[in-house]
Parts: structure tokens; sequence; C-alpha cells
């Protein structure tokens, strides 16, 4: 008998990645080919994707390597960063993450792979997490309403200034800015500021507004509170000041200081807005963190981004819900005054429980020990003959050492220190919670400076202002006292983890949204010390490991798009949206064609694409969009004729937002050109692209791209994300800059569009392991199998919903839209119906309604195995079948197994009046009992939880006590 002699090298490689990444194997993907009618990945995919767009070339990237073998190489380029004691402070610290919040939040499946929680009844553990983190913002800053987290601190405050301008009495003037705010948030504002026209001025406020600008009017007014200097001031005349002259104050508040000092609402603020960082997590080079937005009451229904509210199930039981679900970039698009379309709330779910294990007692503790190292190595460095600019602080110093600030700086880090150099004169020294005895020590060495801290910590006395000590009472309510131990913590965020629907527990297939495995190899590096340790503004030489995988990452999204340079700032999709159009605008007023600010958006599109286009200066012209999907070829040859003279961009979803390789892109995009107008690709359906074709070479001239979509980075249960912006080379000196870390970007770029240099920076592991496990060919795959899940499926539900949109031969992309409507018609059944009855099969619901009314898009990307997809196909088909007893007659149009889903548990106890059975309600076709999910809550009133805008405590009935 012969066999098969392997090689030594074959048997070293093991399992490629990609069989782990891709479900189907290759028996089952012959099957699913077969079904629709091809004999091949190649023969679909050369069917599907129009000729004048593929790529003619093999993606140039590294082969692929195996896990073991990344982790290696990941392990070389973290060894190559060096993390210092952090003492540089600007809004990030140092932070001791509690490993059951750690192992049990940020390591853990259960809350990492979950979606966005639009539907309410499946995410209720997710929910009472954000309403905790909602509570300990409210109550911290002492203002009633507090959003379920924004971007980061520089983009919060950027966010306040467009509220402010919305709703203040002032229409015209300023926006006023301390001079003692964060570098980072008054460059992000001013990018902000600049495209909309808004006048930003940044004056020293310590001693009030000045009249002359006082006299030009002023809209808000922005404060640091601690200053940047770590200055305390007392703000209450100031407040008091501006609102004497209609402006709107915002109060950048610090949250660990807000458990000592009076809060911005007591002091009169309207807005606080700042970082959770500190509470629990790592600083990871600048990201990502959530940041907050606390405001009064008559601005709660116009906070941006998520408001997390309480409502009631269908049996008045109390449930919480995303309330004014409907973001307000799908309802004002160009009249949006934000385009924040996402959140950071795995971020926020940890600060929050970081809240809920330390209690108010603990968080105290933690501030009083941050002040009190303050404080000694204060008294130490004025015995030593150093001058403090300020004597009133809460955790960071400013000392003043005439000409001496770079020694300074160059003696702490020999001590394994980093320290701030200001200026020439000036060093800042922040405290935090991992600062130690060993720190103190250094610095005052750094400073040629010898104390004795035994000595310090008995004569050294608070320095934190009286008039400005907190009184009242905050976060009481018992979720904050009730999980003290270990055991405690563990089984609460066991409960609302279990309360979820995540991948961890079956198939999310939504459209646009990309909702593939998250693999643990790519995750794992996330929570090294060497890469969540560093500190965003630590010197770049210590952190070559971080910028060697940042330059590597950002080529080879280069290589994967066909464009010339990447930037992976923007720290969402939305604000790649934004760094892009900002790029374009640039471009042409460089040219001198400040005339051009037309931008072109199909009437199809994101919500979002028009607000980011506001935002840059535009002005929106909508496109229409044809019945079978694509852009209305007629009308967009129209509108380019109308506006020839002042088109800026067109911004056009590929494949189509209704999931469509739209044949005629590349005339688009060259009718565009021609009439010298630039070609903005929404990168959402990019995961149909990769490896088949380059938006860069087949008429893109910009980009961005979604990291936690077709990169693996996971949705976070709504954020966290990463938006690269990727440009043709004519593009590239637009790109986003940091005025704190000049690599960033270059010296002509348009400013920072996030706080933190390089975005979210502590999550880009992922995807850089991503594509290194993957290579191109495995990549290719990824696409190919995407696009051969998603045609099976619309084979598969064919015969029993409309398909709505097909490309080229009847095939559609990554992506299918089945129609409801006609069924809506005949049997009143709606797409909520459907979609919750989903719930009982074991589901999370498609996308609803979007970008149709009352249809269902389907995404089931290529990571979901044979058997997932038939689960999912078998249960639309057996709701077919439910639909088609409503519509008989079988069943009560009103009181049926769709309009009473979901069924929970409880739901089943004493008497059951319905006409339909206990086993149809919870067990249907394919179900089985000991794999059962069980939702916690019956359908949620959303119009009940929009009329009663409660966001700030947990109720007390929610626990059992």
């Amino acid at each position: 008998m012969t066999t098969h002699r392997i090689s030594l090298t074959e048997l070293e490689r093991g399992t490629p990645f990609e069989y782990r990444h891709v479900g189907p194997d290759h028996e089952a993907q012959a099957k699913m080919l077969a079904h629709i009618g091809f004999g091949s990945l190649d023969e679909l995919t050369a069917t599907a994707v129009p000729d004048v767009i593929k790529s003619a070339e093999a993606l140039g990237l590294p082969q692929a390597r195996t896990e073991a073998e990344v982790l290696q190489e990941l392990r070389g380029l973290a060894d190559r960063n060096q993390v210092l004691a952090s003492m540089i402070g600007l809004g990030y610290y140092g932070t001791f993450t509690p490993p059951v919040i750690l192992r049990n939040v940020m390591e853990n499946p259960a809350w990492y792979t979950a979606y966005t929680p639009y539907q309410p009844e499946i995410s209720q553990g997710r929910l009472e997490a954000l309403l905790n983190f909602q509570t300990m913002v409210a109550e911290l800053t002492g203002l009633p309403t507090s959003g379920a987290s924004l971007l980061d601190e520089g983009t919060a405050a950027a966010e306040a200034m467009a509220l402010s301008r919305r709703v203040g009495k002032v229409k015209q003037g300023v926006f006023l800015v301390d001079a003692d705010c964060l570098p980072q948030t008054i460059a992000v504002i001013e990018t902000r500021a600049e495209p909309t026209g808004v006048e930003v001025v940044v004056a020293d406020l310590s001693e009030g507004i000045p009249a002359e600008i006082a006299e030009r009017g002023v809209f808000g007014v922005l404060l640091q509170y601690p200053g940047a200097s770590g200055a305390v001031r007392d703000p209450r005349a100031l407040i008091e000041r501006a609102h004497e002259l209609g402006a709107v104050v915002t109060v950048a508040a610090d949250l660990l200081a807000l458990t000592l000092l009076t809060s911005p609402g007591e002091l009169g603020a309207d807005i606080a807005v700042g970082t959770t960082q500190r509470f629990g997590v790592p600083m990871g080079f600048g990201g990502p963190h959530a940041g907050f937005m606390a405001v009064r009451e008559p601005f709660a229904r116009s906070l941006p981004g998520r408001l997390v509210g309480v409502s009631v199930d269908a049996d008045g039981q109390k449930a919480y819900r995303l309330a004014l679900q409907t973001r307000e970039q799908h309802i004002r698009r160009e009249k949006a005054t934000s385009n924040i379309c996402t959140a950071q709330v795995l971020l926020a779910v940890m600060a929050g429980m970081y809240a809920v294990y330390h209690g108010p007692e603990g968080l105290r503790t933690i501030a009083r020990r941050t002040h009190r190292y303050a404080g000694i190595l204060a008294e130490g460095l004025r015995a030593g003959g150093v001058e403090l600019v300020h004597g009133a602080y809460f955790d960071t110093l400013t000392a003043r050492v005439p000409g001496r600030a770079a020694e300074v700086v160059a003696a702490a880090r020999e001590a394994g220190i980093n320290l701030r150099q200001v200026d020439a004169d000036l060093v800042g020294i922040a405290c935090d919670e991992t600062t130690g005895r060993a720190q103190l020590t250094g610095v005052w060495a750094a400073f040629g400076v010898q104390a004795d801290i035994e000595k310090l910590d008995a004569t050294t006395d608070e320095t934190l202002p009286q008039s400005l000590l907190r009184t009242d009472d905050y976060l009481t309510h018992p979720v904050f006292h009730e999980h003290r131990s270990e055991t405690a913590m563990l089984r609460y965020l066991r409960t609302l983890a279990d309360k979820d629907y995540a991948l961890d527990r079956g198939m999310i297939p939504l459209g646009s949204c990309t909702m593939k495995l998250n693999a643990t190899t790519e995750m794992e590096p996330v929570t090294w010390p060497a890469f969540g340790q560093l500190h965003p503004f630590a010197p770049a030489d210590q952190a070559q490991g971080y910028l060697t995988l940042i330059q590597e990452l950002e080529e080879r999204l280069a290589t994967v798009t066909g464009y010339d340079k990447v930037s992976i700032q923007p720290n969402a999709g939305s604000q790649g949206e934004l760094a892009g159009l900002l790029a374009v605008r640039a471009y042409h007023r460089a040219n001198g064609d400040e005339q051009r600010t037309v931008c072109l958006i199909p009437s199809s599109a994101h919500g979002t694409n028009a607000a980011s286009a506001v935002m840059a200066g535009m002005k929106v012209v909508v496109v229409k969009t044809g019945e079978d999907g694509e852009v209305d070829a007629d009308d967009l040859h129209a509108k380019i004729e109308k506006h020839r003279d002042e088109l800026a961009v067109l911004m056009v979803t590929y494949p189509s937002t209704h999931g469509v390789f739209e044949e005629h892109i590349t005339q688009i995009c060259a009718a565009v050109h021609d009439a010298g107008g630039q070609v903005y690709v929404d990168g959402a359906n990019l995961n149909a692209l990769v490896g088949l074709a380059e938006p860069g070479k087949f008429g893109g001239d910009v980009s961005h791209l979604n990291l936690h979509k077709t990169f693996c980075i996971p949705h976070g249960g709504g954020g966290p994300g990463v938006g690269p912006v990727a440009v043709r080379a004519h593009l590239a000196p637009y790109l986003p800059n940091h005025p704190l870390q000049p690599t960033a970007g270059p010296e002509t770029g348009v400013g920072p569009i996030s706080a933190a240099p390089w975005g979210s920076a502590g999550i880009l592991p992922i995807s850089w392991a991503y594509v290194r496990l993957m290579g191109g060919e495995g990549l290719k795959r990824a696409t190919q199998v995407a696009v051969l899940s998603a045609n099976y499926i619309a084979k598969r539900l064919e015969p029993h919903y409309p398909v709505l949109y097909t490309g080229p031969g009847g095939l559609v992309a990554h992506e299918c839209i089945i129609d409801v409507r006609p069924l809506t018609k005949a049997t009143g059944v709606s797409i909520d119906d459907v979609a919750k009855r989903l719930i009982d099969y074991g589901f999370h619901a498609p996308t609803m309604s979007f970008p149709v009314a009352g249809t269902l898009m389907i995404e089931p990307t290529e990571s979901e195995d044979l058997a997932e997809l038939d689960r999912f196909c078998d249960a639309m088909i057996a709701i077919r079948a439910e639909i088609e007893k409503v519509g008989t007659g079988e069943w009560d149009k009103d009181d049926n197994p769709l309009r009473n889903a979901p069924h929970t548990a409880g739901a089943l106890g004493g008497e059951w009046s319905h006409p339909y059975s206990r086993e149809e309600a919870v067990f249907p076709a394919g179900v089985v009992a000991a794999e059962k999910y069980w939702p916690p809550v019956r359908r949620i009133d959303g119009a009940f939880g929009d009329r009663n805008l409660v966001c700030s405590c947990p109720p007390l009935d929610a626990y059992d006590g």
C-alpha cells in the first residue's frame, strides 16, 4: 500500500487559520454552490462581480501565518514598546482594571461580540450595564441626563459645542474655550468648528471673560475642571457671567476628581463632558475609551448619540431600551448636528462596573489616595526649592524650573518615569491610581530634590479648596453597594450576560453590520500590558512596536483597498467619513476651488453620510435611487450638470446599500471626475470586495473602512469601532494629524479627528492579526464565502419571501433584502412581529427596515457554518408558514405567536388563554428545549419609553435585593 508522504514543513504549518475563520468547509461550500447553480467560488464571483471593477492581480500581502506564529510576532512587537510609569496626565491615566472585570467583561465574548441593542428584548443585560454607566455619570456630574457614552473626551467636547449652538439663545458669536483645557480637546474642537463657520476663541479665563470677547457675543463656553495644568479653580462666577451673556456652559470634568469636588451641575454648568478612561480602562496608547456627556433636563432630547431609558414590556414589567431609538441622522439627515451613530459600549460597561465594584466609598478612597500622593509630591518639591504654579490641585502639578524642563524630564525618564514637558520652563506631573512611593522618589530625584515620604505624610494638609469640597451623596442606588465581594460581582456579571444574545450564542445576520468571527488569537494581545499600558503622548521611541504595527496595518489596508495612504486615527466609521470629506474639502480649497461645496448622496445612503457632509461644510444634494436599488443614472447626471461648477464629491456605498454590485459604478465615477468632483466610496460593505475589487482602482478617491466590520474588531455591544480613512495620493496631504504627535499625520493635514493621535490604537492588534493570519488568498476566499452564503440564503428564502434586489446574474453581493411588505398588507403581520418571533427561534433579527421600510436585510458573513445558515433559513421558512396561518384565519390576527413574540419562561405559568399552545409559543420547529435561549422580557413598548424619558437610576424593583 502506498501512503502519501507529508513533509515536516507541511506538518509544522498545522491547520491554516482560514479554516477556523471561514465557517463552511469544502464539502459545505460544494453543497451551497450546487444549490445556487455554480461549480466553484471563482465561478460564482466571476458572475457576481462586474468585470469593470475586478482586480487584475492577487493582493500583495505577506503569506498567511499560523496562530502561534502570529502571536509570537505580536510578542516581538510588544517587546519593542517600553512601558514606563506614566505621569503625563492630560486626560490619560494609569488605572487598575479589577481582574473580575477584565476577565468577565473585556475578555468575555458574551460582552464583546454583542451588537448594538436595537433589539432590546435580547439586550437587557447590556442595557442595564449602560444604565449603570449613565447613572454614574449623571450623579457624579450633578446633571440629570447622561448618554450611553461618546467616542472620547475631545469629540464629546466638540459635540457639546454643536449642541450649544443648536439649543442656546445666542445664535451667532464665538465659542469661548479656556486656555487651560486639554490641548488635544482644543485641537479637535478647532477641526470641527472651522468647516461649519464657528469661530473658536481660546483665552485665559482665570480672571473672567474679557470684555472685548463678551462684546462680540458668546454662544458657548468650555472650561476644564480641574484644568490641564492641574489647577482647581472655582468657576461659579465665570459660569454666572457666561449665562448673563446667554451662553451655554460646558465643563470638561474628571470623574475621579468629582468624587471629592463639587459637581459641575451644582456649580451651574449646563453640559458636562469627559472621559471614563481612568475608571478601569487601560490607556491603550489612546483608546478606545468611553467619553461621556451629561446635560440639564431641557437639553435631554437634543443629546447626541444614544440614551438608555426605562419602558415596560407587554406584561407591564419594567424593561430597558434605547430611548429615542431611531438615530438623529436617519430622521434629520442633512439637518443633523451630529454624525455620531455609535458609542463605546464595551468600555462604558467596564467603567460602569468599576463604579459598581468599588462603590462611592471605594471611588473616594482611590481619589483621596491619588490626591494624597500629589500633595506629598508637591510638598517635597516645595521643600526642595521648586516653584509650583498652582496652590490648589487634585492630581496634577505644574512645576516651574526656568530653562531646566527638558533636563528634568530626561532625568525622570532615566528613572523609568514619563513626565510632561509643557515648555522650556514648565513640567507637568500627574498622579493616578497606580502611583506609588517609588514614583515620588524618582520624581524628586529628577528635580534634584531629596524628601522623606513618611515625614511629609505626617505634615501635608489637603489642598482642595474648602468651598469646592463635595457635600452631596452620589451613587446611592443599591447596585453601587451590593457587589463588593468578587463572588457577588462575578455572579452579577454572569446574570447580565445571560440575559443577552451575542455571537457566542448564535448567528447575528445583520445586513450592513458584518457580525463575523472575532477570533481569540486576534483578541488576546489587546490586554497585554505592553499594548494596554502605554500613554498616547509617550515619546515615540518608547512606542516602536506600536508604530511598526500601525504602519504595517495602514500599508496593508492600502494594499487591500487600492489606495495610496491610510490614516487609522478616526475612531468610528462616522469619524472616518468626516475625515475623508474634510480631506476632499481641503484639496479643493488648495486648488482654489472654494466654491466646490456640493456633496451628492443617493437617497438610500446611510444617514451619517449626509450628517458628515454638513459637518464638513458641504451642501447635500440628494440623488434618487431607482426601483432596482441602483443609483438613478438619469437623475445623477442631471444633478452633476446642474452643480458642475460647485460639485465637490459624490458619496456612494459599494456594493450598494441594497446589497448588489452595481454594474455602472465606473461610469458614475468617471462622470463625477469629468465634472471636477471627487468620489467617496463608503466602505461599509467592503466585506464583499476584499481580494476581488479595489475601490481605489475602480474610481474611488477616498473611502472610510470599518475595522469593526470587515477586519474583525468586535462590535462590543455598540462600540468600540475604528474607521480608518484611505485616500489616493492627491488627498494624502490632507489626512488627519495631531498637535502632540507630529508623526501621526502630515503637517498639512486637516487637524485631529480624534483626541488620540492614532485613535483607538489599543484594538489595532486585532485587525493586524486578522490580515496576518489570513494572507491575501485567505482574505479573498473569506469574501467569496461571504458572497456565497448571502446567495445561498437568498436562494433558499426566495420561494417564501421576495428577494428585493439582485445584480449581475440574478445574484446578490454579501447581503440580501427580503420583502415582508406584501405579507404585512395581506395578513397584518408586521416586520416587528417577524423580528421578535425570530427570538423564540433563538436568533437575533436581521437589520429591520433599512434601507427599505418593511424589509429585512440579511448578511450571514463568511464565519457562519452551513448548519447555522440552514437553521436560520429553516426558522424563516417556519415563520412564513406561521404567517400563512394568520392569513388563513387559523390563528387570530391579534392573538398569535408572532404578535405576542417573544415569549418568556414566565409567560408560560398560570392560565393560558391563547389559541395556540405553550409548545408552539416557545418550542417552535427546530428549537431544542435543552438549548433554548429564553428572553428575559416580553415585547417592549417603544412609544412608552420615548414618552417617559427615564434615564438615570435603574428602578429599585429591578433588583431582587
